[in-house]
């Protein structure tokens, strides 16, 4: 089975879908075969790649995951879609410990036929940000560059080592990606000071900028490859996933 990745922070607007969609886009552009997994249940990572939430979540009905996925414009590039339904909502949401090893085992099941893997969690520190941690082998955590967003770091790292620390887990920790990096503001220099200081090569060394193109994007339906090839977002995630990739 190839790498799974979970894109996961508490606090939303950090960036979190951002990532996950770019990401994938741009590693099937590299010519991984990629699954984007949306376990947010703002669906905004389907809705982003122009595909329709589902009316019920595959992982809720225990159906066969292969059947459950959909194309996207990228070749290469595959979308579990997710579901806004209230009720799937709070299935996957109060999972209990037995209930979220089999969703987990159900998920790596499917999960083989892919180079990569990339899941989009929740806001949250709930069980289903808990059951995709223990299905992945890497959690990547952007944090935007402002205060606030610090504040919940702690709790984070703290849900992480704890997946780690359960029995045949093999999460590990990918890296921290700051994101909304704007050079000009002392605020951000700051930020990245503090952070890099103390995590060192945690952090990874590409920044993603404050850029309007890649707030527009997912209302278009498109990763920021297609809709501003030649903006500042589009390279820092080019260069993202080249720094992922050359950790395989």
């Amino acid at each position: 089975m190839g790498r799974v990745l979970c894109i996961a922070n508490q606090k939303g607007g950090v960036g979190k879908t951002t990532t996950a969609v770019n990401l994938s886009a741009g590693c099937a552009r590299a010519g991984m075969k990629t699954l984007l997994v949306d376990l947010d249940p703002q669906c905004n990572a389907t809705s982003a790649l122009g595909v329709e939430p589902t009316n019920r979540h595959p992982l809720v009905e225990q159906s066969p995951i292969r059947e459950s996925v959909k194309p996207t414009a990228y070749a290469g590039l595959e979308v579990l879609p997710g579901s806004r339904s209230f009720h799937d909502v709070d299935a996957l949401a109060t999972v209990d410990d037995n209930q979220s090893r089999r969703v987990a085992e159900h998920l790596s099941a499917s999960l083989a036929v892919y180079d990569l893997v990339f899941v989009d969690c929740p806001p949250s520190l709930g069980a289903l940000t808990q059951t995709a941690l223990a299905t992945g082998d890497e959690v990547i955590m952007p944090l935007e560059c402002e205060y606030f967003a610090m504040e919940g770091l702690t709790q984070m790292i703290e849900l992480i080592k704890s997946v780690m620390s359960r029995r045949n887990a093999r999460l590990q920790f990918g890296g921290i990606l700051l994101t909304k990096h704007d050079h000009t503001l002392e605020l951000t220099r700051e930020v990245d000071r503090e952070v890099r200081g103390f995590f060192g090569d945690v952090v990874f060394q590409t920044v993603v900028p404050r850029d309007v193109a890649l707030a527009e994007a997912p209302s278009h339906g498109q990763p920021i490859f297609d809709y501003a090839p030649r903006s500042r977002g589009a390279r820092a995630y080019i260069e993202l996933c080249q720094e992922i990739l050359g950790r395989d």
